[in-house]
């Protein structure tokens, strides 16, 4: 009797390890919500500035010389532009790492295959997010080096003129398809990213809820990728010189 008391008897650590798999899920996702939202902010504070080039050589240079001197003499000379920036590298990161656990945690959590492979709506979002995402990091990685770190202009002309170094690089056509194709799987990722995140944080309980949060998302998306495209296009175009 005492045997099979034992043997119907729930496994306690069990569903306790199963619990906090859970919450650590949720915590992740969460963290990942948050942090590309932060991004989102950062993107449209970004693209406003990059639309200065519309107005010309000295908007442009202005706008840039009065983000190094935010927040002065408060903070030290580009000291609020370097938190700002500090700010998106931690988002970047948390992002990019939360990702990747959760998708290591999916992976595991697959013990069988399917017999036939279904290329479901879910799996391509899923790949279209995961690749997305890698092909905006790797071109962060040389925005940052061709316009902030580095300072890499791809004519071999001067690098201390904000506007020129802009004009410069878009006026190289591989280097606006480069641009142009990063602004796509920004879109891309943005669309399914803002539905995914307001998943995440209980905005999509309602059908209403649901149709706005896609929304939200489509028009983000469109915003963010067809506002970045006007610069490097007017450059090509020969409607934004030098």
């Amino acid at each position: 009797m005492a045997t099979q008391l034992n043997a119907s008897r729930p496994s306690g650590p069990t569903l306790v390890k199963g619990a906090r798999a859970s919450r650590t899920t949720v915590a992740l996702k969460l963290a990942m919500a948050v942090s590309g939202f932060l991004f989102v902010g950062f993107v449209l504070a970004h693209m406003y500035g990059n639309l200065k080039a519309f107005g010309g050589h000295d908007a442009f240079n202005e706008y840039a010389h009065h983000l190094r001197e935010l927040g002065e003499p408060l903070l030290p000379h580009e000291g609020a532009l370097w938190i700002l920036r500090l700010g998106l590298i931690i988002s970047l990161v948390v992002h990019v790492v939360t990702g990747v656990l959760l998708w290591r945690r999916a992976a595991r959590a697959r013990t069988t295959k399917y017999v036939q492979k279904k290329n479901s709506g879910v799996t391509r979002a899923s790949l279209m997010m995961r690749w997305g995402g890698v092909t905006i990091l790797v071109f962060l990685v040389w925005h940052l080096l061709n316009f902030t770190i580095g300072k890499v202009n791809p004519q071999g002309g001067a690098t201390n003129d904000p506007y020129n170094l802009m004009v410069d690089t878009f006026d190289v056509w591989w280097m606006t398809v480069i641009y142009l194709v990063a602004m796509l799987a920004l879109g891309a990722h943005l669309h399914h990213g803002i539905w995914s995140a307001a998943q995440t944080l209980g905005w999509t309980g309602t059908a209403t809820k649901r149709r706005r949060a896609k929304t939200i998302g489509f028009v983000t998306a469109l915003v963010v990728s067809v506002g970045y495209s006007l610069v490097p296009l007017a450059v090509l175009a020969g409607i934004i010189t030098k």
